[in-house]
């Protein structure tokens, strides 16, 4: 088994909002136990969701049921337009890009979507690497503020028990003082931040998401209001994964959601 997951150069979004139809092939990994928790864990730019599931099947967490969707397939704007699988568009990586807001909702919608149908007494989840790590800290500003970025749909998925980034980034160039504002304007936005737990992991060799973007992604969600926020780094570590890394996913998941492992 390879813990290594390369970044591939990935579709960005287009004009058209995506429907449920342009998501590719759904894979999911059962528990080997009693269904305690499901998360949806999302691949980086030119995967596809077949991709993690060794890797999340032979972490030691028999309680964890594992959803993997795949990424619809569009041009992406750092790419010069080339076609491939993305969670949204996005043009650079620098902290002021404000990425396809229509993409991240799209994608955000349809992970939710994903979400909704598990049993109630079954917490959930989002994970992810790379732009799916990305997607799942957008996810999480949603959840936390009951809506999606554009303010007017209300986001069904409120109660988020667990929140993972792997070499990922928080989207959209948001910044602590607008995102905090809109948290602390609400009494139920700002008790959901201070009790999701969220863990953003990154390498400081990261060639592809630079470090400072995982670190300054976990800075702008603690200053927020994120209070139960995890921040990792993995000196000398390039855009993938290894298994200390995943190692300390599965002890952190283990630990916020009280599960039991192998």
């Amino acid at each position: 088994m390879s813990y290594q997951q390369h970044f591939h150069m990935p579709s960005g979004s287009t004009s058209g909002r995506s429907r449920m139809s342009d998501f590719g092939r759904t894979h999911v990994v059962r528990p080997r136990g009693k269904h305690q928790v499901t998360i949806v864990w999302l691949h980086g730019m030119g995967d596809n969701g077949a991709s993690w599931t060794q890797v999340l099947d032979a972490l030691p967490l028999p309680n964890i049921k594992w959803i993997c969707p795949t990424a619809p397939v569009r041009p992406v704007g750092m790419l010069g337009g080339f076609r491939c699988t993305a969670w949204f568009d996005v043009g650079e990586m620098s902290e002021d890009t404000v990425e396809d807001m229509e993409g991240l909702d799209s994608s955000a919608a349809h992970i939710a979507n994903l979400l909704s149908s598990e049993p109630a007494d079954v917490k959930v989840g989002i994970g992810g690497f790379s732009m799916g790590g990305a997607t799942a800290l957008y996810s999480a500003t949603c959840a936390v503020l009951g809506r999606y970025g554009n303010g007017n749909i209300p986001y069904n998925i409120n109660l988020l028990k667990a929140v993972v980034s792997l070499s990922g980034w928080l989207p959209t160039g948001i910044s602590s003082r607008s995102l905090g504002n809109r948290v602390q304007s609400s009494q139920e936005a700002a008790r959901r931040a201070a009790y999701l737990p969220i863990l953003i992991t990154h390498g400081t060799s990261d060639d592809q998401i630079p470090y400072s973007h995982g670190e300054r992604s976990a800075r702008v969600l603690s200053a927020a209001g994120f209070g139960r926020l995890n921040f990792k780094r993995y000196d000398g570590i390039g855009h993938y994964t290894i298994p200390r890394e995943m190692e300390d996913v599965r002890n952190w998941l283990a630990a916020s959601l009280g599960l039991p492992t192998e």
